[in-house]
């Protein structure tokens, strides 16, 4: 064996320690950078050269090799941290939304609807006492607006609700879109890197970190495919297929009203008309939220609800027509109804009280005198009984706070989850910095001694070359 050997295996060294102080570097560097997953230089040593037929005696190997670069991911752990990502998604979109729609139900508090119907059958039990009085006749007209126009707000606060939701179901598409076309564009560099013998481990993080967003948003898994690139599946379908993305877009209803008719939907954009098979995600939460009321109350969130504004306006009105129309007013008019209704568009909208004026108040019964207010006194007592408006907004209120609940410890069940596997996941490709910080000192060490070989290596040979032969020259 040559003695010039001993510094290439000391050379052969230095260049692995430096190596792995360069992985060192990248790790710490890179240690709060989202996505990033650790490496490791990966050696291994050179075999002895083989000994010639008469030589003599064994070899010592020639030193180490620097194979590459390894990424310390696990795929199992990626993968369970996208399905809770799906889950969680779903959860939490449907949760926010629900949270929202119970704040604007105001209950229990002074701007309730609850809290304005007891005020109403108050001031109507006033007017019953003093008919045809101004005073408790100005108060119940302002009440009754006052519950029509509560009636009124939640409405709009739902359509508003469902007109947001809309948008960011939009914004969610355009997104996805985005997200696949870097995914597929990742791929296209991550199969070339992978087929030259290049290091592609930056590459995969940032893929892993949109294939996270995917599931997030849709609720995608992905297939691992032997040239490095991913197949990313929706509902069973591809979105992303090696270098190939597909698009989606959203179609139906930009309004609440109109999505009876024509339902927001998620289509392939280049199959219109075919219903994206979404199984998780915010975009599937949300969609879920947009479905229009069926009939059985089991629809679309908001759009129950706006449905349930409707029917509590609906049966306010015709408890009090009903008793009011068969009354008469101090002059004796009779016949009227004390609010009105829209014929045209939502009933919540359109509820509104119909006299101006303490005489224009049905409050007597016809013929009674204008001294008479037992139709008042009827009606205040509409408030109470299983068949009460009040009966019904508090079922509405119950309904809409149950659902609420349920997706409340839903989201948290599927926050704790999507946590547990972000944390496994953390725990084997983040990196710690003390496990750095130990690596670097055994690799500056190692290249220590690796140029301590070769200072060795090169005085021997120094001695070789000039020192020998030298002895007895004068």
């Amino acid at each position: 064996m040559s003695t010039f050997s001993g510094l290439n295996t000391a050379y052969r060294g230095l260049t692995a320690a430096r190596a792995g102080l360069d992985v060192v570097g990248q790790n710490i560097s890179n240690a709060s950078t989202d996505g990033y997953t650790r490496q490791r230089v990966t050696t291994s040593s050179i075999e002895a050269v083989q000994p010639g037929l008469f030589s003599t005696g064994t070899g010592v190997g020639q030193g180490v090799s620097v194979d590459g670069y390894a990424r310390l991911g696990d795929a199992s752990l990626d993968q369970n941290v996208r399905a809770t990502a799906s889950a969680s998604g779903y959860s939490s979109v449907r949760s926010d939304a629900l949270s929202t729609l119970e704040t604007s139900l105001n209950e229990p508090g002074a701007n309730g609807l609850s809290t304005q119907l007891q005020g109403l059958w108050s001031a109507w039990g006033d007017v019953s006492n003093n008919p045809g009085t101004a005073a408790p006749a100005s108060t119940l007209l302002g009440q009754a607006q006052s519950v029509a126009d509560t009636i009124k707000t939640g409405y709009q606060a739902v359509s508003a609700q469902w007109s947001s939701a809309r948008s960011s179901v939009d914004s969610m598409a355009t997104d996805l879109n985005n997200d696949a076309k870097q995914i597929a564009a990742l791929n296209g560099q991550i199969q070339q890197g992978t087929a030259t013998g290049g290091n592609v481990n930056e590459l995969v993080d940032q893929r892993n970190v949109l294939t996270e967003k995917v599931a997030t948003l849709a609720g995608g898994t992905t297939h691992q495919n032997a040239d490095g690139t991913v197949d990313v599946l929706i509902g069973g379908n591809a979105l992303v297929s090696g270098t190939d993305a597909r698009s989606v877009q959203v179609t139906g209803s930009a309004t609440m009203e109109g999505a009876a008719a024509s339902p927001v939907q998620l289509e392939w954009t280049h199959r219109p008309g075919a219903s994206v098979g979404l199984d998780g995600g915010q975009l599937a939460g949300t969609i879920s939220l947009l479905a229009p009321a069926d009939g059985t109350g089991t629809g679309g969130t908001l759009a129950e609800a706006a449905s349930s504004y409707n029917a509590i306006a609906t049966k306010l009105a015709s408890s009090i027509n009903s008793v009011y129309s068969t009354g008469a007013t101090p002059s004796g008019t009779t016949g009227a109804n004390f609010y009105a209704m829209s014929t045209t568009g939502p009933a919540a909208l359109g509820l509104g009280v119909v006299p101006q004026t303490a005489s224009d108040i049905q409050s007597g019964a016809v013929g009674a005198g204008a001294s008479d207010g037992s139709i008042a006194d009827q009606i205040s007592t509409l408030g109470t009984g299983a068949a009460a408006p009040d009966r019904t907004w508090a079922d509405i209120v119950t309904k809409i706070g149950a659902q609420a609940k349920t997706e409340f410890n839903a989201s948290d069940r599927a926050t704790t989850a999507a946590t547990a596997a972000k944390t496994n996941q953390a725990s084997t490709e983040s990196v710690d910095l003390d496990e750095e910080n130990v690596n670097l000192l055994t690799f500056q060490h190692a290249y220590q001694g690796a140029a301590r070989v070769m200072t060795a290596v090169d005085s021997m040979l120094d001695t070789l070359i000039n020192h020998v032969g030298l002895v007895g020259i004068s």
